[in-house]
Protein backbone atom coordinates (compact mmCIF):
# COMPACT_ATOMS: atom_id res chain seq x y z
CA UNK A 1 0.00 0.00 0.00
CA UNK A 2 3.21 2.06 0.10
CA UNK A 3 3.50 2.61 3.86
CA UNK A 4 6.92 3.29 4.86
CA UNK A 5 7.63 1.45 8.13
CA UNK A 6 8.96 3.77 10.52
CA UNK A 7 10.65 3.33 14.05
CA UNK A 8 11.12 5.21 17.65
CA UNK A 9 12.86 4.57 20.47
CA UNK A 10 11.34 2.59 23.16
CA UNK A 11 12.79 5.05 26.24
CA UNK A 12 11.33 7.88 25.45
CA UNK A 13 11.54 12.00 26.36
CA UNK A 14 8.55 13.65 27.54
CA UNK A 15 8.18 16.07 25.08
CA UNK A 16 7.65 13.60 22.67
CA UNK A 17 5.50 11.40 24.48
CA UNK A 18 3.25 13.93 25.68
CA UNK A 19 4.00 17.96 24.99
CA UNK A 20 4.66 17.41 21.23
CA UNK A 21 1.09 15.89 21.40
CA UNK A 22 -0.09 19.03 23.22
CA UNK A 23 -1.35 16.59 26.44
CA UNK A 24 -2.67 18.72 29.09
CA UNK A 25 0.57 20.33 30.59
CA UNK A 26 -1.04 19.02 34.04
CA UNK A 27 1.34 17.03 36.21
CA UNK A 28 -1.78 14.33 37.17
CA UNK A 29 -2.33 14.13 33.60
CA UNK A 30 1.35 13.11 32.70
CA UNK A 31 1.67 11.19 35.54
CA UNK A 32 -1.28 8.94 35.00
CA UNK A 33 -0.69 4.89 36.22
CA UNK A 34 0.63 3.54 34.25
CA UNK A 35 3.05 5.80 33.01
CA UNK A 36 6.70 4.88 33.77
CA UNK A 37 9.62 7.58 34.22
CA UNK A 38 12.99 7.04 33.90
CA UNK A 39 13.87 10.53 35.09
CA UNK A 40 11.90 13.47 35.19
CA UNK A 41 11.70 13.90 31.81
CA UNK A 42 12.15 10.30 29.93
CA UNK A 43 9.29 7.91 30.39
CA UNK A 44 8.81 4.51 28.56
CA UNK A 45 6.99 5.00 25.38
CA UNK A 46 2.94 4.65 26.25
CA UNK A 47 1.51 4.99 22.80
CA UNK A 48 3.16 5.16 19.20
CA UNK A 49 2.69 8.64 17.77
CA UNK A 50 6.16 10.13 18.98
CA UNK A 51 7.36 8.02 16.16
CA UNK A 52 4.66 10.24 13.85
CA UNK A 53 6.23 13.55 15.76
CA UNK A 54 9.43 12.62 15.21
CA UNK A 55 8.94 12.10 11.30
CA UNK A 56 7.13 14.92 11.48
CA UNK A 57 10.36 16.87 12.10
CA UNK A 58 12.00 15.12 9.40
CA UNK A 59 9.77 14.76 6.99
CA UNK A 60 7.53 16.98 4.73
CA UNK A 61 4.43 15.99 2.81
CA UNK A 62 3.02 14.09 1.32
CA UNK A 63 3.90 11.12 4.27
CA UNK A 64 2.55 7.58 3.97
CA UNK A 65 4.08 5.58 6.85
CA UNK A 66 3.44 3.06 9.95
CA UNK A 67 4.48 2.60 13.22
CA UNK A 68 4.63 -0.32 14.83
CA UNK A 69 6.16 -0.79 18.52
CA UNK A 70 6.07 -2.13 21.62
CA UNK A 71 4.98 0.26 24.22
CA UNK A 72 3.76 0.17 28.23
CA UNK A 73 0.79 1.06 30.63
CA UNK A 74 -1.00 0.01 33.37
CA UNK A 75 -3.76 -2.05 32.13
CA UNK A 76 -7.39 -2.52 34.33
CA UNK A 77 -6.44 -6.30 35.12
CA UNK A 78 -4.58 -9.44 35.35
CA UNK A 79 -5.26 -10.66 31.84
CA UNK A 80 -3.01 -8.31 30.25
CA UNK A 81 0.64 -7.37 29.65
CA UNK A 82 2.24 -3.97 31.03
CA UNK A 83 3.92 -4.41 28.04
CA UNK A 84 2.15 -4.74 24.29
CA UNK A 85 2.35 -4.32 20.92
CA UNK A 86 0.83 -1.26 19.40
CA UNK A 87 0.88 0.27 15.63
CA UNK A 88 -0.28 3.18 14.00
CA UNK A 89 -0.73 5.01 10.74
CA UNK A 90 0.07 8.47 9.45
CA UNK A 91 -1.00 9.83 5.83
CA UNK A 92 -0.33 13.34 5.48
CA UNK A 93 -1.48 14.72 1.95
CA UNK A 94 -4.17 16.77 0.06
CA UNK A 95 -7.23 15.23 -0.78
CA UNK A 96 -7.16 13.04 2.39
CA UNK A 97 -10.09 12.51 3.85
CA UNK A 98 -11.66 10.01 7.07
CA UNK A 99 -12.81 7.85 4.26
CA UNK A 100 -9.88 6.77 3.20
CA UNK A 101 -9.10 5.70 7.17
CA UNK A 102 -11.34 3.29 6.69
CA UNK A 103 -10.17 1.95 3.71
CA UNK A 104 -6.91 1.31 4.72
CA UNK A 105 -7.70 -0.40 7.99
CA UNK A 106 -10.10 -2.95 6.20
CA UNK A 107 -8.07 -3.73 3.43
CA UNK A 108 -5.37 -4.40 6.10
CA UNK A 109 -7.45 -6.95 8.37
CA UNK A 110 -8.63 -8.46 4.76
CA UNK A 111 -5.46 -8.93 3.62
CA UNK A 112 -4.36 -9.73 6.93
CA UNK A 113 -6.76 -12.06 8.61
CA UNK A 114 -8.73 -12.94 5.29
CA UNK A 115 -11.69 -11.35 2.74
CA UNK A 116 -14.11 -13.17 5.58
CA UNK A 117 -12.79 -11.38 8.82
CA UNK A 118 -15.89 -9.00 9.89
CA UNK A 119 -14.86 -5.42 10.83
CA UNK A 120 -15.89 -2.97 13.04
CA UNK A 121 -14.97 0.52 12.62
CA UNK A 122 -16.01 3.24 15.07
CA UNK A 123 -15.22 6.84 15.92
CA UNK A 124 -13.25 7.32 19.04
CA UNK A 125 -11.53 10.33 21.51
CA UNK A 126 -7.64 10.44 21.65
CA UNK A 127 -6.36 13.60 22.87
CA UNK A 128 -3.65 13.94 20.66
CA UNK A 129 -5.47 13.20 17.50
CA UNK A 130 -8.80 14.44 15.89
CA UNK A 131 -10.50 13.06 14.15
CA UNK A 132 -9.74 9.56 15.74
CA UNK A 133 -11.15 6.15 14.81
CA UNK A 134 -10.51 2.61 16.07
CA UNK A 135 -10.69 -0.80 13.98
CA UNK A 136 -11.72 -3.99 15.35
CA UNK A 137 -11.80 -7.69 13.69
CA UNK A 138 -12.76 -10.81 14.99
CA UNK A 139 -11.07 -12.94 16.92
CA UNK A 140 -9.85 -15.28 14.29
CA UNK A 141 -9.98 -18.39 17.07
CA UNK A 142 -12.94 -17.92 18.01
CA UNK A 143 -15.54 -16.78 15.54
CA UNK A 144 -18.08 -16.23 18.29
CA UNK A 145 -18.40 -15.33 22.12
CA UNK A 146 -14.67 -14.71 22.90
CA UNK A 147 -13.38 -16.41 25.82
CA UNK A 148 -10.90 -14.04 26.93
CA UNK A 149 -11.94 -11.32 26.45
CA UNK A 150 -15.79 -11.93 26.95
CA UNK A 151 -17.17 -10.22 24.13
CA UNK A 152 -20.36 -11.10 22.82
CA UNK A 153 -19.63 -10.64 19.04
CA UNK A 154 -16.18 -11.35 19.15
CA UNK A 155 -14.96 -8.10 17.68
CA UNK A 156 -11.93 -6.32 19.08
Amino acid sequence: MGFGIEEGPEIELDYYNFEALQYPEAPSCKRHAGHVYVSDDVVLRTHTSPVQVRVMEKKKPPLKIIAPAKVTGAMPDVSHTPMFPRFEGLMVDRDISFSHLKGVLEIFIHSFFGTDTPVRFRPSYFPFTEPSAEGYRLHILFRQRCRICKTQDGLR
